[in-house]
């Protein structure tokens, strides 16, 4: 009459007579644990996406994916070298840069800081400054004129904005009639850029490449060549060819091992919160073993007439496998869901409770990343989607190995 006759079981016996409702509030509680842990699960390793995504667009914004410099720090041939290094397969833009330590001043207030000389027109190839710019433009910097582009942090520091005057000093020494003093300049604030990275925006200033190689006294030569690939995933066998082929004389690093800490640490976090929050997913899929048990002990009389009816030891064994798997199946479901649409709208619903209860979560002081931001990985959530349900089939092998025992009603009589 009833078929499959395993299903129908299964789904009888997921409702509890009315004397045993508590056997009832066990299973809810074991499908919302389930739902709790995979809608957690999904929504932290989104985030930690998003993170890693996030940190690696920020900090790509402001450096390379591949450097060649100097090994004393110069790279003399530069002119020469760009046009044969954008010929090579995926490299598509070439910049060179001038870098260094140096001290920004603006009235009582100095700051350290990186000083790092660009070409305007050539820069865009390889970095995202050209459209972090907030005032100014990156046009105004020509040899000669001495401007200067300052991020936003530094600019509201040092209490500057466009048209002001910094002073910059450096390591440099000149020997004057007054003793050994170090170089500065004076510069005018022609632009303010924010990339959304603390660090950048705190510690670095951009000046025309001329302006820079002057002041540091490098003459023609700058400190190094940047370079942008079509493939950033590439840099590491891009810059080993680059080593081979160039020679001894330069030194050839990309971004993977210039940044190498910042990703190992968030793919350990997120390695660490994944085993984590598996570990909540495992426990309230073993409540289910708690859950079956007491509906194996409930039911135990409806089992031996069952086995009385024929329903075989096996036959009872898949009704409560099957009672456990859809169990599993309705809090994982309700958990991807959950994780799904959460993952989705983090950025929307942490910037709405940070106003309601006038709350930061990340103060960009301390965080290289103020915002929360999320990325949803398809490939996670059926990763997690398998691997709850599997520890939820795993919990309904215990108790269902014990309904089997179940003698028939005859037998039982007998004894």
């Amino acid at each position: 009459m009833f078929r499959p006759l395993v299903l129908f079981l299964a789904l009888r016996y997921t409702r509890a007579k009315k004397r045993t409702h508590f056997i009832s509030f066990i299973t809810l509680t074991s499908i919302l644990g389930i739902a709790l842990g995979v809608t957690a699960l999904i929504t932290v390793l989104s985030v930690m996406n998003g993170f890693q995504s996030e940190l690696r667009e920020r900090i790509l914004g402001m450096t390379s994916h591949v450097t060649i410099t100097g090994y004393d720090g110069k790279l003399p041939d530069w002119r020469s070298l760009a046009p044969r290094l954008e010929g090579r397969p995926h490299i598509v833009g070439s910049a060179p840069y001038v870098e260094a330590q140096v001290m920004v001043s603006a009235g009582r207030r100095a700051s350290g800081g990186m000083l790092r000389g660009i070409l305007p027109q050539r820069e865009g190839q390889v970095s995202a400054v050209v459209d972090k710019l907030v005032a100014g433009r990156l046009g105004a910097l020509a040899p000669g004129r001495f401007g200067i582009v300052l991020g936003s942090e530094l600019a509201h520091y040092l209490g500057v904005w466009i048209g002001d005057k910094v002073t910059v000093i450096t390591p440099q020494m000149t020997a004057t009639p007054a003793g050994i003093l170090p170089r500065l300049k004076r510069f005018t604030v022609v632009g303010v850029f924010e990339v959304g990275m603390y660090e950048y925006d705190r510690n670095m200033a951009l000046v025309h490449l001329e302006d820079a190689a002057r002041l540091l006294r490098l003459g023609r030569a700058v400190s190094g060549l940047r370079l942008k690939l079509d493939d950033l995933f590439l840099a590491p066998h891009i810059a080993a060819d680059l080593n081979q082929d160039l020679g001894p004389g330069y030194f050839v690093t990309d971004w993977t091992r210039l940044h190498s800490n910042f990703f190992r640490a968030v793919q350990m976090e997120k390695r660490v919160m994944f085993i984590i929050l598996m570990l909540i997913v495992a426990v309230a899929a073993f409540n289910i073993v708690s859950t079956l048990v007491m509906v194996v002990t409930d039911k135990r009389a409806d089992i031996a007439i069952l086995r009385t009816q024929g329903l075989t030891p096996g036959g009872v064994m898949a009704v409560f496998m099957l009672l456990g798997a859809i169990i599993g199946l309705v809090g994982t479901l309700a958990g991807v869901a959950g994780g799904v649409a959460l993952a989705l709208n983090v950025e929307t619903i942490v910037p709405a409770i940070e106003r309601l209860f006038g709350i930061h979560f990340l103060a960009a002081d301390v965080y290289y990343i103020s915002e929360l931001p999320s990325e949803l990985h398809w490939d996670d959530v059926w990763q997690i989607a398998a691997m709850a349900f599997g520890l939820t089939l795993l919990a309904t092998l215990y108790p269902s190995w014990q309904a089997a025992k179940v003698k028939p009603a005859e037998e039982l009589r007998y004894e």
